[in-house]
């Protein structure tokens, strides 16, 4: 499942991770999760990979279901 930038912002609000502090846990430009965030145009697939595993990694869950995708807070 590819994550979309609404989850993204919502996984980092959740657990009340900066931009900068996922481009480092991630390995990627800060620019890069920003540009994602606020225009929605999803970088490449590796990059998108490394985003989702850094947050996965704190415990971040992203849940796709019929009503729609979104993101939780595994226990």
């Amino acid at each position: 499942m590819a994550i979309t930038a609404a989850q993204l912002r919502a996984a980092r609000a959740l657990i009340n991770m900066t931009q900068d502090d996922l481009a480092t846990a991630a390995e990627v430009a800060t620019k890069t999760i920003a540009t994602f965030e606020a225009e929605g145009r999803a970088p490449r697939g590796a990059t998108v990979e490394k985003l989702q595993a850094a947050l996965e990694s704190v415990g971040v869950v992203f849940i796709e279901t019929d009503n729609g995708a979104g993101v939780i807070l595994r226990e």
